[in-house]
């Protein structure tokens, strides 16, 4: 069993709770808008880091990061990029990835705004999960964890903290 931590858009900043939020955790994921190289390095040393860039990142954010990520954990197929759309809307980039490396799970940043959704059509786990930093129109941070299991995501907790 494999405990995740997931963030996204904290444009540079990190908010203290994180730690306390992801200290059960075995990985952190960070769907981009990272905001700056000094914070994935925190998250880094804190937990094992995997990450996408986003929009908003600087050149060295986008030489240590890709933009879309796949890879195993578990026996669940990831795929992550900052900008991807939610099921019935994927970017065009997004819905061909999906249609040729059929992810059990697909986990988006950008919108600022946390969506937790099952497509049928394809098959997969929808994620995305808000904002954790301070800029930006949405009122709450939010972030969530949750596990894998063999190929079962389960026991998904969501926390708001104040901006």
């Amino acid at each position: 069993m494999t405990r995740i931590g997931l963030l996204s858009d904290t444009h540079a900043f990190l908010h203290p709770k994180i730690y306390d939020f992801f200290r059960d955790c075995h990985q952190i994921w960070h769907a981009g808008d990272i905001g700056s190289i000094s914070l994935a390095e925190q998250l880094n040393a804190f937990k094992p880091l995997t990450a996408v860039y986003g929009n908003i990142d600087d050149h060295l954010l986008r030489l240590s990061y890709p933009e879309t990520q796949l890879f195993y954990c578990e026996e669940v197929k990831v795929m992550m990029t900052h900008i991807g759309g939610y099921p019935g809307k994927y970017t065009y980039t997004a819905k061909e990835i999906i249609k040729n490396e059929k992810p059990d799970l697909f986990i988006t940043g950008h919108s600022h705004i946390l969506k937790v959704m099952y497509d049928q059509k394809n098959q997969l786990l929808h994620i995305n999960p808000g904002a954790a930093g301070k800029s930006g129109f949405h009122q709450i941070i939010t972030l969530i964890r949750f596990q894998i299991d063999g190929k079962n995501i389960k026991d998904l907790e969501i926390i708001e903290l104040n901006k």
